[in-house]
């Protein structure tokens, strides 16, 4: 049973082999071989025509914008483009594949040979660099989507024709985190250079996982199996790390390992066997006789170079760089080409208002590290699809800077701004956030702190000097969370002293 292995640790006698095939939808406004917009629709076969929808008869039109997608995907992750690319049919049956055939490419993709380097941390808690390899990029069409009910199934051929590529890794990764950190840099470094709009909720970025054990003095990969199309950081990291279980247990109960493709169910946190895997003779490729090889020339490649956009290496070190950021909170906002892009926006908006750049860099970095990254995580949703805005970010920061508002207080902003996306200072103003810097106000409150609590008076002024902490929560108690932390430590030093 499936559940027998949700609850093995896995077993330090196994090493394990894990590879990716990472299936990035492309955001083109056109499909890759005709003209129906590749956006989805609301409507079932409504974005079809003869083309998509298979017809006998009907010849494909490659899209030039895929092709061109491509090679920067490709230089994006230092593969080689391969200037003579052909693409192949790959022929199986599905109900969602009208044609009966996908076209894809195989042989001869359009990249090959690339890498990229993840940052993960080991089992000790050490950061790690790791380099991991990338076999191929290669273009193909995407299929339809099956919508299956009680008794029967429905068909819905808007996704079909769809442009993808699909990114497969060397079989380089040796645990579900690397597994996971090499998913969300693909993610980051694909929406970052504007080929894919990363929403996986809707299945435009999605994996297929291979994963193998094999015991350590063994000379040769175990037999792998291959956990399909997953579209969650955190369900690979699931589904990779239950299938290593489920292998070892497999194996030490004497069992063998079997090819196969398996799926993973979330609620119930198990893979589960859907069909045995197939060869690549299985699909009977051949060259695609209605499309001509694709001819690449140098000057293509190179203005496609020229055009590509900062990636996020690259933008994390200028963070790191020009606002002084700290390596880590740099890598948080470059991780999503949103959040990276509102940065930008909001230190921008920030210096037009007279503010260096290093000023309010850290102010926003840190509501975008801490409450809003606490939000995401919450929601479940990518932050462009959030209310919150690049001014959101400023006026929170500027008020927090002028010590407006308290860190407490910026939160609370930033929460309530989440929900409704009113103006930060209408919210300040309502919810009655800005922080009490009447010194009268604040000597009162500190008075009446100091008169509830004789003994700790008397033990501070014998030298317990911790105790400042407790005064200074007990009298932003009295003020509700609102005193200016600053006024108040220098009132009570010179109130104890």
């Amino acid at each position: 049973m499936a559940s027998d292995y949700k609850n093995i640790t896995w077993d330090p006698e196994f090493d394990v082999v894990i590879g990716l095939e990472i299936h990035s939808q492309l955001a083109t406004n056109t499909k890759i071989f005709c003209g129906c917009p590749a956006k989805g629709s609301d409507k079932t076969n409504a974005n079809t025509c003869p083309v998509c929808a298979g017809h006998p008869g009907t010849l494909p039109v490659l899209n030039k914008k895929v092709v061109e997608y491509a090679i920067r995907a490709g230089l994006a992750l230092d593969c080689k483009i391969q200037k003579h690319n052909v693409f192949s049919r790959k022929n199986y049956f599905y109900p969602d594949l009208p044609k009966g055939y996908q076209i894809s490419q195989f042989d001869k993709p359009i990249c090959e040979h690339g890498k990229v380097e993840i940052e993960f941390k080991d089992a000790s808690g050490k950061e790690v660099t790791k380099t991991i390899g990338i076999t191929r990029i290669h273009m193909e069409e995407d299929a339809g989507k099956n919508v299956h009910l009680e008794d029967f199934s429905l068909v819905n051929l808007n996704r079909a024709c769809v442009p993808l590529i699909e990114i497969v890794s060397e079989p380089d990764m040796r645990s579900p985190e690397e597994a996971g950190a090499y998913m969300r840099l693909i993610h980051s470094i694909v929406t970052a250079i504007g080929v894919c709009d990363g929403n996986m909720q809707e299945g435009n970025f999605r994996c297929d996982a291979n994963v193998s054990v094999m015991r350590k003095d063994a000379t040769k990969f175990g037999t792998r199996a291959e956990i399909k199309n997953v579209n969650s950081f955190k369900f690979v990291e699931k589904a990779i790390e239950f299938e290593i279980n489920r292998q070892i247990g497999v194996v030490k109960s004497g069992g063998t390992i079997v090819q196969e493709t398996r799926l993973y169910d979330s609620e119930k946190n198990v893979t589960i066997s859907m069909r045995s895997k197939e060869e690549a003779h299985d699909y009977r490729y051949f060259p695609e006789p209605d499309l001509i090889p694709v001819r690449l020339t140098d000057a293509w490649i190179d203005r496609v170079k020229l055009e590509m956009p900062e990636l996020p290496r690259q933008k994390r070190e200028r963070y790191v760089k020009e606002y002084a950021l700290s390596p880590y909170d740099a890598g948080v906002i470059t991780a999503s080409s949103g959040i990276a892009a509102a940065f930008d926006a909001a230190v921008t908006l920030a210096t037009s208002k007279g503010f260096t750049k290093i000023q309010l860099a850290k102010p926003i970095s840190n509501l975008i590290t801490g409450e809003i990254a606490r939000l995401l995580k919450e929601s479940s949703i990518e932050f462009s699809d959030s209310k919150i805005k690049a001014q959101h970010l400023v006026d929170v920061a500027t008020l927090t800077f002028n010590n407006t508002i308290s860190s407490t207080g910026a939160k609370a902003a930033i929460a309530v701004a989440w929900n409704t996306g009113d103006a930060i200072d209408a919210i300040v103003e309502k919810e009655g956030l800005k922080q009490v810097s009447d010194t009268g106000a604040l000597e009162k409150a500190i008075d009446q702190v100091i008169a509830a609590n004789p003994g700790q008076v008397a033990e501070f002024k014998s030298g317990k000097d911790k105790l400042m902490g407790f005064f200074v929560g007990q009298a932003m108690k009295a003020t509700g969370g609102k005193a200016n932390p600053g006024m108040l430590q220098e009132i009570l030093k010179k109130k104890l002293s």
